[in-house]
């Protein structure tokens, strides 16, 4: 005995998979602008290797590292540039020791940086082995001296 399908059978089959790619689609990575009304510029795009951008959070192995790359333009010309990266776990602010903090040396940028420019910044994070397995918020901060010119936070999990 065979079944077949019927037009309004095939309809509501589309429609079905159409709402579970939309409910899917709400637990998309999202990275949050956390500037305020003094920072300087604007990210236009945020790259985290490996990051399946349709889970909640970004996955960091320990013991790997991780490519983060953000797209941004400032409003003013910058002369330095320096990274300062902290996890936020249960509202504390942890600070992540990089290996090269300098924006402006083997980043894709060569300072000074035009205002009104877009660029790109690139960099590589150690996933330590001593990281426990957590969720956490990484606030990713680039700044000229003491102001921002961007700030993203990226939600992550180590695993």
């Amino acid at each position: 005995m065979s079944k077949t399908l019927s037009s309004s059978s095939v309809g509501l089959l589309g429609v079905a998979l159409l709402l579970l790619v939309a409910l899917t689609g709400l637990h998309a990575v999202e990275f949050e602008n956390c500037g305020d009304e003094n920072t300087i510029g604007n990210f236009s795009l945020v790259e985290v290797s490996k990051c399946e951008l349709d889970k909640p959070a970004c996955v960091l192995r320990r013991n790997t590292n991780a490519t983060i790359a953000i797209t941004f333009t400032s409003d003013e010309q910058v002369t330095e540039l320096k990274a300062i990266v902290h996890g936020i776990i249960l509202g504390m602010e942890v600070p992540f020791k990089l290996p090269n903090d300098d924006g402006c040396v083997d980043s894709g940028l060569e300072c000074p940086l035009a205002g009104g420019t877009e660029y790109r910044y690139s960099t590589t994070l150690p996933v330590l082995k001593q990281y426990p397995k957590v969720s956490v918020e990484v606030k990713w901060e680039l700044k000229a001296g003491d102001k921002d010119v961007v700030c993203v936070k990226i939600p992550a999990k180590i695993q």
